[in-house]
């Protein structure tokens, strides 16, 4: 598989179809980048963006490029924007842990309802994406002392190292929803990028032990969109 795999995550305030989209996150070569909802005073605040962009990219060991946007719709629009600047063409594949399945997945089917419900195009043309979820439960082991640890961070830590794990802010990923009300944004964007760093590492190393017949690409195209 010679595409370029771009590893992507979201965070939300709940899973009703009413609630919002506050972080989306993706790893490119140079690092990840990073799209933010956040309080007023935080969005219009240059100083605020450019502290939360370090101290994240300080706990993470990587470089971040983040943007803090006033509204859920504003977000996805910049987050449009990005994909058609940077992930458009034939060698990027878009990769998630659980981010849509046969029949399942989280990030994908909220991103579509979300889109819906603020009128935003969606952002996800002409580009494969694969979901590393049932690549890792059906080619690999993830048992450990008779436990099933199909999560994504307790696949990372069977199948890589597990050093990213203790980055992670919160021990469950449902945190970020008090994380986001309260305002903690450095740990709601730190948790973020962990896990988008997480599934790129999940991501090479099926790359290095799975044929392409493991991976069940789809297109992401729309049936009609505007042009």
């Amino acid at each position: 598989m010679a595409l370029e795999i771009v590893p992507f995550d979201i965070e939300t305030t709940g899973f009703a179809a009413t609630d919002e989209v506050t972080v989306v996150g993706f790893e490119v070569p140079l690092g990840c980048r990073v799209f933010v909802q956040a309080d007023a005073d935080t969005a219009n605040s240059e100083a605020a963006a450019s502290e939360l962009e370090a101290t994240v990219a300080e706990r993470c060991g990587t470089h971040v490029k983040l943007s803090v946007h006033a509204s859920e719709a504003a977000l996805l629009r910049a987050v449009g924007s990005f994909a058609a600047d940077r992930l458009s063409g034939d060698d990027v594949l878009l990769v998630a842990f659980n981010g849509e399945r046969w029949k399942d997945g989280f990030d994908l089917p909220f991103l579509r309802t979300r889109l819906a419900a603020t009128g935003v195009e969606w952002p996800f043309r002409d580009m494969p994406y694969a979901d590393l979820l049932p690549v890792v439960t059906r080619r690999f082991n993830v048992t450990v002392d008779g436990e099933d640890r199909s999560t994504l961070p307790g696949a990372y830590e069977v199948l890589v190292d597990g050093n990213l794990n203790d980055q992670d802010p919160f021990d469950d990923s449902t945190e970020a929803v008090a994380a986001f009300a309260d305002a903690r944004y450095a740990d709601l964007v730190t948790h973020n990028v962990v896990d988008v760093l997480r599934t790129g590492e999940l991501g090479a190393v099926t790359r290095r032990y799975c044929s392409k017949s493991d991976y069940s690409l789809k297109s992401l195209t729309p049936t009609i969109h505007d042009t």
